[in-house]
């Protein structure tokens, strides 16, 4: 019989019956009163998760068309920026900011590890001429969490804008945009948000929107200045993922029915019970700095990653996600993002045991779920 599959992937995520639901209602028209006051609410509503007081934008598409919004919006052809670059989804920054003509500085920091604060500040005032900083609060290709909060600090009070990269991050791990000095913030719809794919969000701050005003690169369907203009008619100027809308006015009332300092708790409680569970197996922690979101685990020696996932997704219905890029065959990804409980944590890690003794890796069955159900249970072994 074939398992059902339940996916434990960085993106995207499950998604609750309460909001399969929702997005399954017959659709209106996007110029009727009726959407009018959904698209209203769900704009005003999303400052909640985004904990930011700056008006938000909703586009139709993926995370990567914000970015690319952020970038046409913000700068001209020849300016300066400095990217971080810890991972596949820093250096998207990085091909954006240079495909509309961005001059971009690299500041490389080794997979697994985060950019040390005070070098990013002396680099930027070794350099004077940064318009911008791009990071990400994520990065979902190690299993990383940046620190905003110490970057948004050096950063303070200078004119560089500060634009964070949060697609994987939002709802998940603590992120405060307005007391750590963050002027745009990105995100999207499929990963903590536990929606489908296909909506992405921008919050700017009122520095950011005089930069909007002032900067000379090519934009039609992402000049953000229409979408601010039929904003304040409640409307898109282009057609919007009606749906997904439905589903996200759900999604804001289960995050404010939880509260979002409970998100955050949820899922820090979830990673510690995960890592605790690998650690039991003796399987390594790839990061530094892990996020709260997933957890990144070196392939043992000897052992076939591709066969150990394959054999997941097919015997136990579990799907984990490859390494990429350089990390490819050398790590597994787990995801606990979004909607996941206790249950899906000690189904994984069970599934996980088996998993590698059917491939010859001698583990002690039991050891990993009992270490993370300690752990749920608040029992010191």
């Amino acid at each position: 019989m074939k398992k059902e599959q339940r996916l434990y992937t960085p993106g995207p995520t499950q998604i609750p019956p309460r909001i399969l639901r929702a997005i399954s209602r017959p659709l209106i028209h996007h110029r009727s009163d009726e959407f009018k006051d959904l698209f209203h609410e769900v704009r005003e509503r999303l400052k909640y998760p985004f904990q930011t007081q700056n008006e938000i934008l909703i586009l139709t598409s993926s995370g990567t068309g914000a970015m690319e919004a952020a970038i046409s919006n913000l700068f001209s052809p020849g300016e300066r920026v400095l990217v971080i670059e810890g991972g596949k989804f820093g250096r998207r920054w990085t091909g954006i900011s240079q495909a509309f003509g961005l001059e971009v500085v690299k500041f490389p920091v080794n997979l697994g590890e985060v950019a040390d604060p005070e070098a990013v500040d002396r680099a930027v005032a070794q350099d004077g001429k940064i318009r911008g900083i791009l990071t990400t609060l994520c990065e979902t290709s190690t299993g990383t969490v940046e620190d905003i909060q110490g970057l948004g600090r050096v950063l303070r009070g200078s004119a560089i804008l500060f634009i964070v990269d949060a697609v994987s991050g939002l709802a998940v791990d603590e992120l405060r945009p307005d007391d750590w000095g963050v002027d745009v913030v990105v995100s999207a719809s499929q990963k903590g948000l536990m929606l489908p794919p296909g909506l992405a969000f921008l919050s700017l701050s009122p520095r950011a929107w005089e930069r909007v005003e002032k900067s000379s690169s090519p934009r039609y369907y992402w000049d953000l200045r229409e979408y601010r203009e039929f904003g304040e008619r409640k409307l898109t100027p282009y057609t919007p993922a009606i749906s997904l809308l439905f589903g996200l006015k759900e999604v804001l009332a289960l995050i404010e029915e939880e509260g979002i300092e409970g998100v955050w708790a949820r899922h820090r409680r979830l990673a510690q019970a995960t890592r605790k569970g690998m650690e039991a197996l003796g399987l390594e922690l790839f990061p530094q700095r892990p996020s709260n979101g997933l957890t990144v685990v070196r392939i043992p020696s000897g052992l076939d990653g591709e066969k150990l996932l394959g054999t997941l997704r097919t015997d136990f219905g579990v799907l984990l996600a490859h390494g990429q890029e350089e990390l490819k065959g050398r790590i597994f990804r787990l995801a606990h993002m979004g909607w996941v409980a206790e249950g899906d944590i000690l189904r994984v890690i069970g599934a996980l045991e088996l998993a590698l003794r059917k491939l010859g890796l001698q583990v002690a069955v039991g050891e990993g779920t009992g270490a993370a159900m300690d752990l749920l249970m608040g029992v010191n072994r």
